[in-house]
């Protein structure tokens, strides 16, 4: 088979076996599990064959008509360079390990056919977006993306939160979505095509008209797919959906595809100064804020949803620099790591039964319980925390060394400013990373109190999907050696600079959160023991299963005292309690935008109601007086008709008198 025929089952493999799911999902149950697994594990081998053809070399490109849509052909078209190639393998091992660990999660929910019919299709969008060498046929994965996102986050709809997320996260990442589109439009204006390459050659020759308005208005539908300040808020209450959702979501699908749109168009962006400085100052906001946020939450799950917003963060701020070589480096290392962290938040919350990292702490010896998710959790956790040799510390440190080469002077057309920006807040972040990463260790694994509950034991796919993902979370750095060839030769190896910086404020971080946990520790144990309320997780099968048959809310807060042994609290001290809630903007979000939406819609349903409707019963009151004259009128007499008649006879006879009279 030719290359082009191979990229174009990848990703209609996962589309096929979603049909066939949704097909055989109630009348041959039986083949629903293999139907999940075997068409992503096929997709994942035949991008890895197209990786190994594409080798870093001559792009794939093929395209064809299929009808003529006006002055702007649309065509299905494939474009694969290093770049596609890598992502879409990926994509691949990070669906496939979804798919298998789900058989194990999720082995006792009765919707199980349809959610996982649903993760193939969302693969399936994702691998079109990665391959698509045509705007609107990468809108066409961008949007069904967002349609499976609604579904799966709200895969538990008898709760309320679930309901709540999906509809969140549906209409914040549409409101995005809105100026992407008008900027795909201007765009396909400008160049003349939707093809990628034709407008890549376009920004080349200097034919973009309006660039600054195309990236900003493309820049908007990023910030909402990618979870970009500030339409950020969305992701960490996706955390109310299926924890492998959560962690297709964060780690290969959905957030990723704004990243990867822009490392595509990325010369369309550096077209714009102003834009690439919007782009640093959203990329430095999301990295800091989220950084913060999530040393402040409770909620094991949200603060790994924080940690994506801001690994996303590191990015875009690579994108802002220019390096889009750097960014997708860094989005494949998070890829692993971030999904090797949630699988393995599931295993914990299964073995513990709870969502609460303040509950965790109070259970002694957890870790023995998950001695999988701990050793693997903790490769990731040093991953996400930039240690060496992690793959963490590699990518990381590619995005900062970018940073500083643009900020010494060393890049043409970037402002040494956008470097500046990118430079200090990646730093405050690294400092920051750490220090919740290693806090989330310490009130997971090393809690002290009664011992953990006993759940029952992990199914050994889920334990074994972890040891998969931990290989390239601890071994992907290597790859810095022969991934220059997909990375347009792109060297990768880090800068001293930067490695000692990085490196050094992240030891720091973890020293201090170390510290500080130490200090709560004995605080905490001259402080009686309150009981702490449990988070039922939300999975079928497993921990959820008993909070939907309960009918009982997957999420909630903590019902005791906060957790004095958290050392989050003492590092964040009076900034704690606004972190805790995302500083307050989805606060501000509901002042400035749904309550005047609200009240918008009552005035509206009031004018409805006591002004148009009573014209319109006005309207149907005149015709019905009317009638109720008329009837009346209809005696049945037939001497009063014909009174009546020589009546209206002798009236008219004497008007057309008096006319002809007035007349003369």
């Amino acid at each position: 088979m030719t290359t082009t025929t191979l990229a174009v089952l990848v990703p209609l493999l996962p589309f096929l076996g979603a049909v066939a799911g949704l097909l055989l999902g109630r009348t041959a149950p039986g083949f629903v599990r293999p139907l999940a697994v075997l068409p992503p594990l096929a997709a994942l081998g035949l991008a890895v064959v197209v990786a190994v053809r594409q080798g870093g070399e001559q792009a794939v490109s093929a395209a064809t008509e299929l009808t003529p849509t006006g002055s702007v052909p649309i065509e299905l078209a494939l474009y694969i360079d290093g770049f596609a190639a890598l992502v879409a393998v990926l994509v691949g091992l990070v669906a496939t390990c979804v798919q298998v660990y789900s058989t194990g999660y999720l082995r006792n929910d009765p919707r199980y056919p349809s959610y996982a019919a649903l993760v193939s299709l969302f693969t399936s969008a994702m691998l079109l977006v990665v391959y698509s060498g045509d705007l609107m046929v990468l809108l066409v994965g961008w949007e069904i993306m967002g349609i499976c996102s609604y579904f799966l986050v709200g895969h538990y709809w008898e709760t309320p939160e679930a309901r709540a997320a999906s509809i969140k996260a549906f209409l914040v990442t549409k409101l995005g979505d809105v100026p992407f589109l008008i900027g795909l439009f201007a765009l396909a204006t400008d160049a003349g095509s939707f093809r990628i390459t034709k407008i890549l050659g376009n920004v080349a020759s200097g034919g973009l008209d309006h660039p600054t308005l195309i990236a900003l208005l493309l820049l908007a539908g990023v910030a909402g797919k990618s979870a970009q300040f500030p339409l950020h808020t969305w992701l960490p209450d996706a955390m109310a959906g299926p924890t492998p959702v959560s962690a297709l979501i964060h780690a290969a699908t959905m957030v990723a595809a704004g990243v990867y749109f822009v490392a595509r168009l990325l010369p369309v962006f550096a077209a714009s100064s102003a834009a690439l400085v919007v782009l640093a100052v959203m990329a430095a906001v999301t990295m800091a804020g989220s950084a913060l946020a999530a040393l402040a939450q409770d909620d094991i799950k949200r603060v790994l949803a924080y940690s994506t917003i801001g690994q996303l963060g590191y990015m875009t701020g690579a994108l802002a620099v220019g390096d889009r070589g750097a960014a997708v480096f860094h989005l494949l290392s998070h890829g692993a790591f971030k999904a090797l962290l949630f699988l393995g938040a599931g295993v914990i919350i299964h073995a513990a039964g709870t969502n609460s990292l303040a509950a965790m702490s109070r259970m002694k010896d957890l870790r023995a319980r998950v001695p999988d998710a701990y050793w693997t959790m903790t490769v990731a956790l040093l991953a996400l925390a930039a240690i060496p040799p992690f793959s963490g510390f590699f990518t990381k440190e590619a995005v900062l060394g970018a940073a500083e080469h643009v900020a010494t002077g060393h890049a043409e057309g970037i402002p040494g400013a956008v470097g500046w920006i990118v430079l200090v807040a990646g730093l405050v972040t690294a400092l920051l990373t750490a220090a919740y990463a290693m806090r989330l260790w310490l009130l997971a694994f090393r809690g002290h109190g009664p011992e953990a509950p006993d759940h029952g034991r992990q199914p050994i796919v889920m334990n074994a999907v972890l040891w998969v993902l931990a290989v390239p979370s601890l071994a992907f750095g290597l790859a810095t050696g022969p991934l220059p060839d997909w990375f347009d030769g792109r060297d990768l190896t880090p800068t001293l600079t930067t490695s000692v910086l990085g490196t050094g404020v992240a030891l720091v971080g973890g020293i201090i959160t170390y510290g500080a946990w130490r200090h709560t520790m004995a605080m905490a144990a001259r402080v009686p023991m309150g009981a702490v309320a449990a988070h039922p997780e939300g999975d079928a099968g497993l921990v959820e299963a008993e909070a939907i048959a309960s009918h009982a809310p997957a999420y909630g807060d903590v019902a005791s005292a906060p957790d004095p042994a958290d050392p989050g609290r003492l590092l964040l001290g009076p900034l704690h309690r606004h972190a805790a809630v995302g500083f307050h903007l989805d606060a501000v979000y509901a002042a400035l935008f749904v309550r005047p939406v609200q009240a918008a819609a009552t005035l509206v349903r009031f004018l409805d109601r006591e002004v148009v409707d009573t014209y319109v019963r006005g309207a149907g009151a005149l015709p019905r007086w009317l009638g109720t004259a008329v009837r009346r009128a209809q005696t049945g007499n037939l001497q009063t008709y014909v009174s009546a008649l020589l009546a209206g006879t002798v009236v008219l006879v004497v008007a057309a008198l008096l006319v002809a009279t007035a007349g003369a």
